[in-house]
């Protein structure tokens, strides 16, 4: 076995615990409670969901081995595409990615003041932890992807522990009570528009299956390291997700987990006991404050990134002496404060779901120009043909297209504004790369395309 390059400190166990870490936040203890007015649409929209990040996870595996040199998604959007596609969609990607951070120091935050109650005595105090919890996750960043990898590996491990819970809680059920899981069945019936938009909602919790491919640059032997993680993560984020949240929408019956605002705390109150919700809080606190460390160190390095390729300030990509992008990381530590700030005005509940719907639909132009960059890139040679990868590009295409279809208008309204607000910042960059390409300070691949 190789020894791991101290320029390049993520190997697989760190990546793996990145994508679980990112994609088992906060949205897990949302999800049985969201989904539960769709009835068996649900279960439905699980499946075309979990499948559809499956054939991404294997789009950008591929990727990754093909183009290990280049720094993450930016890189094969680019290669694929040109610049201007690659800029319009690592924006919409990069907003999202910092609105996640301010939609999880909200959700955290939610949770914390039941265990405190004080937090509820100022409204300012609740908008100020949520900002401490921010700005102590850069900290955290700021010491290299080494420390933050070391506090995803710690947070993974420890959040798959009240999963397990819930899942052993599930499985004493049925074995004292076969009849359990039958009893409340939910009568809602299948239509394609429940489906739809049950797997949208489900989509959220999955977003992140790309993660190990953002951080490249800081990733051991990234060709056979990031492929293997993108899977393994995904396959296991899909497993607790799909048992997590199947055994209280069979439990619980269907009008009263619709209505509650803590779908595992009523669980185990009902079959367990009611000190138990203090423990399903501390529970939700750990993976909220895993997965904002994930996001953090990607935000900064997704920042970087654009800031490598010339569509952000150069300052922006100068490591501190522990290699982390530090202006990279305070910006979107500042951005995502002041998006804390601006959604306080709002309910606890309506903040997240409105953030959330966001990120989602900032998201998806990702997966889409990710599954078309195949076909550009089989046709140039940097892609080795092959009928499975097609496959997978293909349903990559589809799952995207049924995922906006799925979140509504609203939500496409939402990420086609924030395609609108990226075009005057890209002919902006467009015009000073241009002169700085004229005055010879900038090489011509640089400029874009």
């Amino acid at each position: 076995m190789h020894a791991m390059d101290k320029g390049k400190p993520l190997g697989f166990w760190m990546c793996t615990s990145l994508i679980v870490g990112n994609m088992i936040g906060m949205g897990i203890f949302m999800l049985p409670a969201a989904l539960a007015p769709f009835g068996k649409n649900a279960f439905a929209g699980w499946a075309i969901t979990v499948i559809g990040c499956l054939f991404i996870a294997h789009v950008f595996a591929r990727l990754a081995r093909a183009m290990p040199e280049e720094d993450g998604p930016y890189g094969y959007c680019r290669r694929a595409f040109g610049n201007g596609v690659a800029f319009f969609t690592m924006w919409c990607y990069w907003v999202s990615i910092w609105v996640t951070n301010a939609a999880l120091a909200i959700g955290i935050v939610g949770y914390l003041a039941t265990l405190a109650p004080a937090l509820t005595s100022h409204p300012a105090l609740q908008p100020l932890a949520a900002m401490a919890i921010i700005w102590f996750f850069v900290l955290v960043s700021l010491r290299g992807a080494l420390a933050s990898g070391r506090v995803q590996l710690a947070s993974a491990a420890l959040k798959l522990l009240p999963m397990g819970a819930i899942v052993l809680l599930g499985a004493w059920i049925l074995a004292g009570d076969s009849a359990a899981y039958t009893a409340h069945l939910p009568p809602t019936p299948f239509t394609l528009d429940g489906t739809a938009a049950a797997g949208t909602i489900a989509l959220f919790a999955m977003l992140g299956v790309e993660c190990a491919s953002l951080p490249a640059t800081k990733v051991h032997e990234p060709e056979r390291t990031i492929p293997r993680a993108t899977i393994a993560g995904t396959l296991v984020a899909a497993v607790v997700y799909v048992l997590v949240c199947t055994i209280p929408m069979l439990l619980l019956p269907q009008a009263e987990l619709a209505a509650s605002n803590a779908p595992f705390v009523d669980l185990f109150r009902r079959y367990w006991d009611a000190g138990s919700g203090h423990w399903l809080a501390l529970a939700v606190i750990f993976s909220g404050l895993g997965a904002l460390n994930g996001w953090t160190m990607l935000a900064g390095e997704v920042t970087a990134s654009m800031a490598h390729h010339g569509i952000f300030p150069a300052a922006l990509k100068a490591p501190n002496r522990h290699g982390a992008p530090a202006w990279s990381l305070l910006l979107v530590g500042a951005l995502a404060s002041v998006m804390i700030a601006m959604n306080y005005s709002r309910s606890m509940t309506e903040a997240f779901t409105f953030l959330t719907l966001v990120v989602t639909a900032a998201s998806m132009p990702l997966y889409l120009v990710g599954g078309a960059a195949v076909f550009k890139l089989h046709r140039r040679g940097v892609l080795a043909r092959g009928a499975a990868l097609s496959l997978s590009a293909v349903m990559t295409c589809i799952f995207s297209l049924w995922a906006f279809y799925g979140m509504g208008k609203e939500a496409f309204w939402w990420g086609a504004a924030l395609g609108v607000v990226s075009l005057p910042v890209f002919w902006l960059v467009r015009w000073r790369q241009k002169g700085q390409q004229a005055a010879g300070s900038t090489p011509p691949a640089a400029a874009p395309q």
